[in-house]
């Protein structure tokens, strides 16, 4: 037991001691970076002399990439052509002294350049190679490119999306570029704890169509056994009745979900219409979704009658689940966003600070941290090569004048922004 004053050391990031070099573009592989990353372990982003894609996506604030400063942070940046033999050697020297590559480029693209796993792996027994591609390292799709939304097309996952009298829609940020790199990072987390016993490294296979797929989870069964074709269902899930969005009498939207019974009984209680749990056709949750068009058309009625604030507050003092839709706006100016920090401002070289989604799960022993905003490309170039491989500063700067690594001088930070 510690002495009740004792102050206790903290305990190191869960990925501490590991280092991880980051070869993936745009958001698949950089978002698994930066899980990694925020839990602590060492990530070197290489990026090309005229940056990762990903720059040019997103808003942009004084000529700086706002996306880039979030997905791009905690990591050291460093730009190597990797199309010239001398950028090549330089990261398979990288590569022997990671415990970690993260890449997506083609299948088969690593190997022409002499960087596969097993040109790797050679001098790097313990390497795990985590490879992101559209469709996997094999199978006849595994030459094809693909994005996060063509693998989520692929998928059925996009089938799903939107309403059923309209063309498949799509959620406004990469969202299966998302989900794969968040496999992706749990991969490396099993891989790693795999080499504790094996000594040995391995590779990870994450395809973005196959992610997106295993969120398909109910509808596959569905299919085998039934036959049945998943479709778009609009705000509605489909088989958890009521579980939908509503208008409200003052022209906003609420959504309710209230699909077992203890909750629904709550939610007719607050309509003042408790007679409904026990109509045979709103009494079990089956019973509900086989009528949700009658049982959504009277929770239609009621929230039609009533405010937006006034729902909120009744339903949430009854227990049933229940929100407006939020918008940014509306989260940056939320006092439980606030309260639990979920908002992080990343410490960043040029604009003082960033604002961006803190991290995520919260350990309680071993939290991870955001520690500084995305570097700009090249910004670490000289440093890791000159602290990681000991090259002479003469070397480096020959390398920089042939073309092979890039890296600009640091600018002055900018001046605070008025308002």
């Amino acid at each position: 037991m510690n002495a009740p004053n004792e102050k206790v050391a903290p305990l190191p990031a869960p990925l501490a001691g590991y280092r991880v070099l980051e070869m993936g573009s745009t958001v698949a592989g950089p978002f698994c970076g930066r899980l990694l990353a925020d839990f602590g372990a060492e990530v070197i982003k290489i990026e090309t002399p005229e940056g990762d894609p990903v720059r040019t996506m997103g808003k942009r604030f004084h000529g700086k990439s706002l996306y880039a400063a979030s997905i791009f942070r905690n990591k050291s940046l460093i730009s190597i052509d990797l199309r010239t033999e001398e950028g090549q050697r330089l990261v398979a020297d990288l590569a022997a002294k990671c415990d970690v590559v993260v890449e997506n480029f083609r299948p088969g693209g690593l190997e022409k350049w002499g960087l596969g796993y097993a040109d790797l792996s050679a001098r790097n027994p313990g390497l795990v190679m985590a490879r992101i591609s559209g469709f996997g390292q094999d199978g006849p799709y595994s030459q094809r490119a693909g994005y996060g939304v063509i693998g989520e097309a692929v998928s059925g996952l996009r089938h799903l999306t939107g309403d059923p009298d309209r063309p498949p829609a799509r959620v406004a940020v990469s969202m299966t570029d998302y989900i794969t790199g968040l496999y992706t990072a749990f991969g490396v987390a099993l891989a790693l704890l795999a080499r504790t016993r094996t000594g040995r490294g391995q590779v990870i296979d994450a395809a973005l169509y196959e992610c997106a797929f295993s969120f398909m989870e109910p509808w596959i069964p569905a299919f085998e056994k039934l036959g049945h074709v998943a479709n778009r269902c609009g705000s509605r899930l489909p088989e958890s009745t009521p579980n939908n969005l509503y208008a409200t009498g003052d022209g906003e939207f609420i959504h309710i979900t209230a699909m077992g019974d203890a909750v629904f009984r709550r939610l007719v209680e607050v309509m003042m219409q408790p007679a409904l749990a026990s109509d045979e056709r709103f009494a079990t949750a089956t019973a509900r979704s086989t009528h949700h068009e009658a049982l959504d058309d009277l929770i239609a009625r009621w929230t039609g009658r009533n405010t937006l604030a006034e729902l909120e507050r009744r339903l949430s003092a009854a227990g049933v689940p229940a929100t407006r839709i939020f918008t940014i706006a509306d989260i940056f100016g939320d006092p439980h966003y606030r309260a639990r920090g979920s908002i992080a401002a990343a410490p960043d070289d040029e604009l003082g600070t960033v604002a961006m989604a803190n991290v995520v799960p919260r350990l309680s022993a071993t939290p991870g941290a955001v520690r500084h905003a995305g570097h700009r490309v090249g910004q670490d170039t000289r440093q890791v090569l000159r602290d990681l491989l000991g090259l002479p500063d003469a070397l480096i700067e020959a390398l920089a004048q042939r073309g092979v690594i890039a890296g600009a001088a640091a600018p002055t930070a900018l001046s605070p922004v008025a308002g």
